[in-house]
């Protein structure tokens, strides 16, 4: 299997190699990424990250995903760690500021 890396940039760019189609949140749980979260089955939507490169190298966004990212917050990277696989090299961050939609919805 092919591997892959994946950078957690507010963790001081920690870079890490998984296999290619690893799911985003159980990597940085495995490999103390640091991407925050609390339930780890995208109801809970703290494990809101931004794919700051490589958003091309994930799979579809899911319908759990829309329950907490407008189109807005996808257009721009934003995904459920928890609900994303990568199958290239991401960097990610989080703790960003969300769209003013989905400030409304909270």
């Amino acid at each position: 299997m092919d591997k892959i890396n994946i950078t957690f940039i507010p963790n001081d760019n920690k870079t890490i190699s998984v296999d290619a189609g690893s799911n985003l949140l159980r990597a940085s749980l495995r490999e103390k990424g640091g991407i925050p979260f609390k339930c780890g089955g995208g109801f809970c939507g703290t494990c809101r990250c931004k794919v700051v490169e490589g958003l091309e190298h994930t799979d579809d966004v899911k319908a759990k995903e829309r329950k907490h990212l407008t189109d807005e917050d996808v257009a721009n990277g934003f995904r459920m760690a928890c609900q994303t696989f990568v199958r290239g090299d991401v960097k990610v961050s989080w703790g960003e500021t969300p769209s003013k939609e989905t400030q409304k919805r909270a």
